[in-house]
């Protein structure tokens, strides 16, 4: 919850009933509650274990779904960009080498790739514990040295990471 206070402004708020199934952040659930406030412009709070997203009321008979999910996804991006670097700078360490430059994008049934000696991580790696998120950003860097999965890949990866096969299934699993 630390990382969520952080990266968002906190502060109390009086929220509706309306909710949402629990949202992942760094491998902890969170509960999603929505909240309309005579507001501009919509913002997100944490209070203990839940997100509210407060609202502009003009908003509440409109597709909260959408909106919602919107946020969620704003939010995502905004730990990606501290988590992320986090990851690339302490892999950098670990290994010796960096990609000539990577993105934060979210893309379909993956949570990384490398390509042209550029990396891009899927936002919504942060669903995932900080040691997931470390693999994740990790794969990607052996893929600078070995392009495909090739057993000198996985030999390159259980270097650094003897466990790997857990990530690989937790990953496999989420998708």
């Amino acid at each position: 919850m630390n990382m969520v206070k952080k990266m968002i402004k906190v502060k109390s708020v009086e929220t509706s009933t309306l909710e949402r199934h629990p949202v992942p952040v760094l491998g902890i659930d969170y509960r999603v509650k929505i909240a309309y406030k005579n507001i501009k412009v919509a913002e997100v709070d944490v209070e203990k274990a839940t997100i509210i997203i407060s609202l502009p009321n003009k908003y509440k008979k409109g597709n909260n779904k959408a909106i919602l999910d919107l946020a969620i996804d704003k939010m995502y991006e905004q730990i990606a960009k501290v988590e992320i670097e986090r990851a690339m700078e302490k892999t950098r360490i670990m290994l010796g080498f960096a990609p000539e430059d990577y993105e934060i994008k979210k893309m379909t049934r993956v949570f990384g790739k490398c390509e042209n000696r550029k990396i891009t991580i899927n936002p919504e790696v942060v669903k995932f514990d900080r040691d997931t998120i470390d693999y994740v950003v990790l794969h990607q860097y052996c893929h600078l040295k070995y392009k495909t999965h090739a057993p000198s890949f996985f030999k390159l990866v259980r270097k650094y990471e003897p466990d790997y096969g857990t990530y690989e299934s937790k990953l496999l699993e989420s998708l």
